[in-house]
């Protein structure tokens, strides 16, 4: 499953991001592989909004699409 099918609400778990430079983009918003969060918001044709320690992130469907997750809860 990808990130841009995520529902609000949910805690999910990333698995991978396997585009390097989108790796490198997800790394400087504080995502990696194998770190969780929780989906805040899912703005219709707009970004996935996701909360990790305490810090929203806003990222877009096209970015969305390429990081891999599994939803924990």
């Amino acid at each position: 499953m990808t990130l841009d099918r995520v529902k609000a609400g949910q805690k999910l778990l990333i698995k991978s991001i396997k585009n390097p430079q989108i790796r490198a983009q997800a790394i400087r918003f504080g995502i990696s592989e194998g770190s969780e969060a929780i989906c805040e918001q899912v703005l219709p044709a707009g970004p996935v909004v996701l909360r990790r320690n305490r810090q929203e992130i806003a990222i877009g469907r096209s970015l969305a699409r390429e990081i891999g997750i599994q939803v924990i809860a």
